[in-house]
């Protein structure tokens, strides 16, 4: 058997998970803010722009992906969940062609907005605090 380690995070090792690994610094607050941005500029698509809540997390996460790994964690993860929310709202919507199920497709699509806005809200807090965040039922089509 083998001697097992287990580290318990502490203010000396919170952002160094490895002994003798790389260091990860903290993300700074402009990072924080982007990260935020990325999550809550989604909201424009449930605030009626088209397709906001795909194109505001694009459009932020197309410019700052390269300056910071925090930033185009936050911007892929909101990407790939809008666009899973979009794929699960079209799907739903096929439940139309069926009359009997037309009042399912209404409640899933109330669900899908009520989750967009609050997971989205979720994940902006999240991202100002500096901690990484997983949408859940996302698909992961940007990786």
């Amino acid at each position: 058997m083998g001697d097992k380690t287990i580290m318990i995070p502490s203010p000396n090792n919170a952002f160094n998970p490895s002994p003798g690994g790389p260091m990860i610094s903290a993300p700074s607050s402009e990072e924080k803010n982007w990260a935020m941005g990325c999550h809550l500029s989604s909201l424009c698509g449930f605030l009626g722009v088209p397709f906001g809540n795909i194109l505001g997390p694009l459009v932020i996460w197309l410019i700052k992906k390269d300056s910071s790994a925090f930033i185009n964690e936050h911007g892929r993860e909101s990407l790939n969940f809008h666009i899973s929310l979009w794929i699960y709202g079209l799907v739903s919507g096929l439940l139309f062609f069926t009359v009997i199920l037309i009042p399912l497709m209404f409640l899933l699509w109330g669900a899908i907005y009520i989750g967009g806005v609050v997971y989205s809200v979720i994940a902006g807090v999240k991202a100002a605090n500096g901690e990484h965040y997983r949408y859940p039922l996302t698909l992961r089509l940007i990786s």
